[in-house]
């Protein structure tokens, strides 16, 4: 996988180990997390306790937030906040398959996580939260940010821990 990423330009991997392998995380954040994004998803499930436990170990860089895996808001938001207190990037993810409700695009735009994944410009669930993101833009006009590449330019310019 290194090899790889010094090949292409790569920047984001999500779950690059497996949900119980903390030492391969630890290796892999240890080789590319400095300018990688590692996503961990199955390895945090949006849990506190999980994340709190990546951050101790030091095994990535951004957890995939998603809603539905949490429960409510207000845990969502908690998990959010302790992502970013680590210096980590969240990034709010849709469930493949869920319905067109738009809730999570306002989510990343309110909390403004820089990252949203609903995947790509196919299918009605992800077109809804795609158009819901373009009228959050156009309503906020020019009070509207988009980060773009500089996001990443967080992970390859820091030292562990991330400030953001």
């Amino acid at each position: 996988m290194a090899d790889w990423c010094a090949r292409y330009p790569i920047i984001s991997i999500e779950d690059p180990m497996a949900d119980t392998d903390w030492d391969g995380w630890r290796k892999i954040f240890a080789t590319l997390g400095h300018r990688v994004q590692l996503i961990g998803d199955d390895l945090f499930t949006t849990h506190l306790e999980r994340i709190k436990a990546g951050i101790e170990k030091r095994v990535a860089n951004a957890v995939l937030i998603k809603l539905n895996q949490i429960g409510t808001v207000t845990e969502t938001l908690r998990a959010i906040e302790l992502t970013r207190q680590a210096g980590w990037l969240p990034v709010i993810s849709a469930r493949s398959g869920e319905t067109e409700d738009a809730f999570i695009s306002h989510l990343a735009v309110a909390t403004n996580a820089g990252q949203l994944k609903v995947g790509s410009f196919s299918r009605s669930e992800r077109m809804s939260k795609w158009n819901e993101v373009i009228r959050i833009e156009r309503e906020l006009g020019s009070r509207a940010r988009f980060a773009g590449g500089k996001l990443f330019e967080k992970i390859i310019s820091a030292k562990w821990p991330f400030q953001i």
